[in-house]
């Protein structure tokens, strides 16, 4: 099946994770730094989620997965090597309407994680759909290496300039956008030239404004 790419707000959601090892661990990681509000149900944790436990960081309900337990969540992710929790998981997030992701285990998923990449505030999801964790990771690390201090720059200069222009009531289309994104302006950046490029990414945003 072909998935369909998406971006959640999870900031002050509610969110259940079933398991407390090492999958667990990362997938509790990544939703606490997205905003949302964590809840783990395990008999066990890993020491790294005894820690965020204490600091106050996740809810824990220190027994196995018991029916009823994703009521009242926007998401839940299952982190057991248990098929049968995954099973059961899943069929009560069909029931109740409540999106599971079973890792490693696409039957028992309604969405799958795609494999990350973070430069500043620039993310890249990679996803093979689930046909080839390996290659998906190998495409990654390619583009990890692809993606250099450079990108997260142009976001950031790119971001400050679309604000400015709207303060002046200034709009650019996006073919005008693309070509200003290229040439000098990405040379000055690559230099470390932040000021200049901005100038520079400026001043050909507003040149189509003045001719009007």
């Amino acid at each position: 099946m072909r998935y369909y790419p998406i971006f959640l707000d999870l900031r002050d959601r509610p969110v259940v994770v079933i398991g407390g090892g090492d999958v667990a661990r990362r997938k509790v990681e990544g939703l606490l730094d997205a905003g949302a509000t964590v809840t783990v149900v395990s008999p066990y944790l890993h020491p790294n989620l005894v820690a965020l436990h204490g600091q106050g960081r996740i809810i824990h309900i220190p027994r196995h997965y018991q029916p009823g337990d994703l009521k009242g969540y926007a998401l839940a992710f299952v982190a057991t090597d248990d098929p049968s929790v995954n099973a059961s998981v899943a069929a009560e997030g069909r029931d109740s309407s409540v999106w599971v992701n079973a890792v490693d285990d696409p039957p028992n998923c309604d969405f799958i994680m795609p494999s990350i990449i973070h430069r500043g505030e620039l993310t890249v999801a990679i996803s093979s759909g689930g046909a080839s964790p390996a290659a998906t990771r190998k495409i990654r690390e390619e583009l990890e290496e692809f993606l250099g201090a450079e990108y997260p720059l142009l976001l950031e200069v790119a971001s400050e300039v679309r604000a400015e222009l709207r303060q002046r009531g200034v709009s650019s289309d996006p073919e005008t956008w693309n070509h200003a994104l290229g040439g000098e302006f990405r040379l000055l950046l690559r230099d470390g030239k932040r000021d200049e490029a901005k100038e520079i990414l400026l001043q050909t945003l507003l040149e189509p404004a003045k001719t009007k």
